[in-house]
């Protein structure tokens, strides 16, 4: 089972839900912080880190001496990674999404591949909780790729709990894409609402079922209750703006273990999302 913790704008707690539920649940279960260009999850899991693997991505590299400069690389491009300017070709591997394209159309053979650097990916634990987190290098914007990676290296057999990066963008996608369930962090502010509703529209292109945590849910209104409700959204948990775990919170305490009674809660959640993903898949064999 896959969970995507996810938000539509940053926050809203969405890093505190993922590891408070992780502690929650325990043995079984494996942490991936996805949101590469800021994790923090380690500070709050604090696991022993193990190890570590350099990430590269293949970037087009042209030998000049067979190129007869036809553009027919930098025509094909549509992220104008290279350009041919008089007799030479330059790459831009900042922009490059390592298609192949450029190599596979060159007439003469004269782009190959190498390597550049993304970032980490670093692996670890905290008893019996496996946790994964990429880091993407300082200056690099391509962070889809880095989040695949640590994706990849999920194993299936566990509960598998994604801390996604926030917004709706494309790191966010690459971190929701193939989730079992998608669990929406919001707030009770007008910021917070009008970053659910495109978060909300994003998930349900992907047609993956998605439920709602609200937290700080006793300040602001009630509109984000009403938007749940108008668009059938299940509230599955609301944390209250307590002081108390705002400051364990700044202290890098975690819910579960400064208060007993929402290790239970925590728990619940799960039960919650593992109902709905049930039901789905009974409604969906049932169709067929």
């Amino acid at each position: 089972m896959i969970i995507s913790v996810a938000s539509g704008k940053g926050g809203t707690g969405k890093t505190t839900i993922s590891v408070n539920m992780a502690l929650a649940l325990g043995a079984g279960v494996e942490l991936l912080d996805c949101d590469v260009e800021e994790p923090n999850a380690h500070l709050f899991l604090k696991p022993v880190i193990e190890r570590s693997e350099r990430v590269e991505v293949p970037v087009p590299l042209v030998d000049l001496k067979k190129c007869t400069f036809c553009r027919k690389c930098s025509d094909i491009c549509r992220f104008n990674a290279l350009a041919v300017v008089g007799k030479k070709v330059l790459v831009f591997q900042e922009l490059c999404h390592s298609c192949g394209g450029c190599m596979a159309v060159c007439p003469e053979g004269a782009i190959t591949e190498t390597g550049r650097e993304l970032g980490t990916v670093n692996f670890g634990a905290r008893g019996d909780i496996r946790f994964i987190n990429g880091q993407l290098r300082v200056g690099e914007a391509m962070s889809p790729p880095l989040i695949k990676r640590v994706r990849a290296e999920a194993d299936l057999q566990l509960i598998t709990i994604i801390d996604a990066p926030p917004g709706t963008s494309c790191p966010v996608i690459a971190a929701m894409n193939g989730a079992d369930f998608i669990l929406m962090v919001t707030e009770p502010t007008p910021f917070g609402l009008h970053d659910l509703k495109l978060a909300v529209e994003a998930v349900r292109l992907l047609g993956i079922p998605c439920g709602l945590v609200i937290n700080r849910a006793d300040i602001g209104d009630r509109k984000v209750f009403d938007y749940a409700e108008s668009e059938k959204l299940p509230v599955l948990l609301t944390i209250p703006f307590d002081r108390r775990i705002a400051v364990a919170y700044s202290q890098g305490k975690n819910i579960v273990d400064e208060f007993p009674e929402w290790r239970e809660r925590f728990g619940d959640l799960f039960r919650k999302i593992e109902a709905i993903i049930k039901d789905r898949g009974e409604a969906v064999s049932c169709a067929k």
